[in-house]
Parts: C-alpha cells; sequence; structure tokens
C-alpha cells in the first residue's frame, strides 16, 4: 500500500507563523458543557471558533494573493492541488541560505511540484525561524516558470528573500504564470526525490487568495 506522509505543521491556538501578523485564536464557540441543555440522554457537543489571519500554519498562495486579477481559491481548479506528481530538490541551510537556478539544472520539473527541502523546519516555533531563513532568488524563480513547474514548495519561512522591502520576485514571478506556492512545510527529509504525489489542499474561499492547508505526499 502507498504510504502518506504528513507535511504540515499543527495549528495551535496563539502560533505565530509571520512575524508581525496576530496569532490564530482558537475556542468554543459552544462547549460541551453549555451544549447538554440542547440534547436528551447525556448528549454533547463541541463547535469551535476560530480568529487567524489566512497566511497561518502552512498554507498555500494562489495568484490572487500577488495579483488584484488573479485567481483566488475558488477559482484555481481542484487538479491543481490533488496527486501532483513531484520531486524534492536538498539544499542544506547550515551550507548556504540562497537557492538558486543552478540547484534545479538536473532536475525534470515540467508539469510537477517542486518541494525545496533546506531542513529549515528544523527552526519552527522558534524566534531563529524568522530571520536570515532560505529562500529561492529570483533566477531560480524564473527558471522554474521556464521549465513549466505547477507548483513550489519550501519548508522555510518564505520562498522569498526577507531580509529587505524587495518586491517578492519568486511570488511575483511564481503567481503571475498561476504556479502555486506552498510555505511552511516539514518532513520533507522522509520523501525520495522522486516518484510521489503531493497534495495541499484549501478550502474553496472566494476572495481569498492564501489559506492552511493539510499538505502531504503520497509514496508508493
Amino acid at each position: 500500500m502507498a504510504a502518506l506522509i504528513d507535511l504540515s505543521h499543527t495549528i495551535f491556538d496563539g502560533l505565530v507563523t509571520f512575524k508581525g501578523l496576530p496569532a490564530p485564536v482558537i475556542c468554543d464557540y459552544l462547549s460541551r458543557e453549555a451544549s447538554r441543555k440542547n440534547y436528551e440522554g447525556g448528549a454533547e457537543f463541541q463547535i469551535g471558533r476560530i480568529d487567524m489571519v489566512s497566511n497561518t500554519g502552512t498554507y498555500i498562495d494562489c495568484p490572487f494573493h500577488r495579483y488584484a486579477d488573479g485567481k483566488d481559491l475558488n477559482e484555481t481548479p481542484l487538479e491543481r492541488f490533488v496527486n501532483l506528481p513531484s520531486v524534492v530538490v536538498r539544499v542544506n541551510h547550515r551550507k548556504r541560505l540562497e537557492v538558486g537556478a543552478e540547484d534545479f539544472r538536473n532536475v525534470e520539473v515540467s508539469g510537477k511540484a517542486v518541494l525545496v527541502h533546506t531542513g529549515w523546519s528544523e527552526h519552527w516555533n522558534t524566534g531563529a525561524y524568522f530571520e536570515n531563513h532560505p529562500f529561492i532568488n529570483e533566477a531560480a524563480a524564473a527558471y522554474l516558470r521556464d521549465r513549466g513547474a505547477v507548483l513550489v514548495g519550501i519548508d522555510s519561512h518564505n520562498i522569498d528573500d526577507t531580509r529587505s522591502r524587495n518586491s517578492r520576485p519568486a511570488h511575483s514571478i511564481l503567481l503571475r504564470e498561476e504556479i502555486l506556492i506552498v510555505e511552511h512545510l516539514r518532513g520533507l527529509e522522509q520523501l525520495p526525490d522522486r516518484s510521489f504525489t503531493f497534495s495541499a489542499v484549501p478550502p474553496k474561499l472566494k476572495g481569498v487568495g492564501t489559506f492552511p492547508v493539510r499538505a502531504f505526499a503520497q509514496v508508493s
């Protein structure tokens, strides 16, 4: 049987995913205790409430995140999120942070989800996670666009270099061509370099370009 490998971080009350953005508030809307008055025979239910920004946990970016005229989550076809043939490219963050076009030159990326394994997820939920993180440079984003990648994921704080207020070239290049982006992945060390599929499915939301996903790989 095929193995399913979870590549998502857990979202919990108070989690900070991006410094400066509010953490999610996860609580009861209706607690089990409060619900008992509505039922007989000891039945009880919990209804949860979540208040969060869409850039929380492991999330996917659609074109609308960057471009007002881009497709939102509702407009992006379901097949763009599910069972994508995939490859992993490994660039250890202890050796360098910048991922360039040369890292993809011997990899067949056409029609694939390209996942960049840097190992940065080891810093998740620590102060170190937000600073001097690995990223994909402009040349690499253009290379992946020109070679036909359909999704690019990374186990880092951002696919772009966030040390300055630049134009976010990786986001700009990839999302303009409807190449989806998944950030804050984890567990990529568990994957083979080839021969697996990747899925990252968000809710079908109108007017939203980014949302948390349950990202996972299926390995034969």
